[in-house]
């Protein structure tokens, strides 16, 4: 007999109207706006961008959920567009995020007051993520193509600033890697975990097949914990194994990581031991230490999303492309 398993027809879902959100598009930043953080290791990494870019080597942008919800979008559209950032990678969070900034104009629900009343993530609207995902996962797309694809078609209010409805328009790829499960549009009746898991796949392999080509580029990982650098490391793994059967390598690229966790006084480039609790931070031992031995470069820039985005965009868009 097969296990039993949850019936979500019996799921009471509440309009976004009656959400509180946390935040609205005024936290969203102003390209134009000047920025205060600097960061020495942000100008070497703004050349390390502009070689690559003018010896067109890919310059790939992992990122967590919380580079949306710190109103990134408007200047990681215009990276996208002026050509310095050929590939963005989110989790799936940060697909959720980006989808409801464009929709409503507001996302990010106190998961404290809503878990408690068993109403966290069950909200009418976000069931048009997974109408996005189903329909154009079934007509062959990736799951970050079928979202820009969805937002932009149906002409959501703010796909303005929708990194996923840019990266469509612009047909650059924004791959979302998401964990069956581990997001609200989940608990939604209309998800559809075998098509999840398709259109993921794909992007997977999109992501694969820029990695592949990541000799000479950059890898920037903003503060993604997790999905960043697991889904990296295999991408890698599978380059490296077809590279290396045309006696080609991968090992001269350059790597970053932007999180809030201090290392200054560490050396970044060594795997911390089993003893150090930040031998389980991965960014360190996967990013900026294992996979770039023997060749490539690696750095780390502590501090806020909204302050390391906007430096490194400045640093890129003031001064032309190299």
């Amino acid at each position: 007999m097969p296990f039993a398993m949850f019936d979500r027809s019996r799921l009471n879902l509440l309009p976004l109207s009656e959400r509180i959100h946390d935040l609205d598009l005024a936290v969203m930043l102003n390209p134009d706006e000047p920025v205060e953080y600097s960061h020495p290791t942000i100008d070497i990494l703004v050349e390390k961008v502009k070689e690559a870019r003018a010896n067109n080597r890919p310059v790939l942008m992992m990122m967590g959920a919380h580079v949306i919800r710190a109103g990134a979008g408007p200047l990681l559209i215009r990276l996208m567009n002026e050509g310095w950032i050929t590939h963005f990678a989110l989790n799936g969070a940060g697909g959720i995020h980006d989808f409801e900034f464009a929709m409503i104009g507001a996302t990010t629900e106190s998961v404290a007051k809503y878990i408690s009343e068993g109403e966290f993530g069950l909200w009418r609207e976000d069931g048009l993520y997974n109408r996005a995902v189903n329909e154009g996962v079934s007509d062959g797309l990736g799951f970050g193509e079928a979202l820009g694809k969805f937002i932009w078609e149906q002409n959501f209010p703010h796909r303005d600033i929708s990194l996923l409805a840019a990266g469509y328009r612009a047909q650059v790829p924004v791959t979302v890697h998401v964990g069956i499960g581990c997001d609200i549009v989940h608990e939604q009746p209309n998800a559809d975990g075998a098509l999840i898991g398709e259109g993921t796949y794909r992007d997977f392999l999109i992501y694969a097949n820029t990695v592949e080509n990541l000799e000479g580029g950059v890898f920037l990982n903003f503060g993604s914990a997790v999905i960043g650098p697991e889904v990296y490391l295999k991408a890698l793994s599978m380059s490296r194994n077809v590279k290396k059967q045309k006696g080609e390598t991968i090992g001269n690229f350059t790597t970053a990581v932007f999180d809030l966790l201090p290392l200054e006084g560490k050396n970044i480039h060594e795997t911390p031991p089993k003893s150090d609790p930040r031998y389980y931070f991965r960014p360190w031992k996967t990013i900026m230490a294992r996979t770039v031995e023997g060749g490539g470069q690696s750095y780390y820039v502590q501090g806020q999303h909204r302050d390391t985005v906007a430096a490194l965009y400045h640093g890129l868009m003031g001064g032309g492309r190299g």
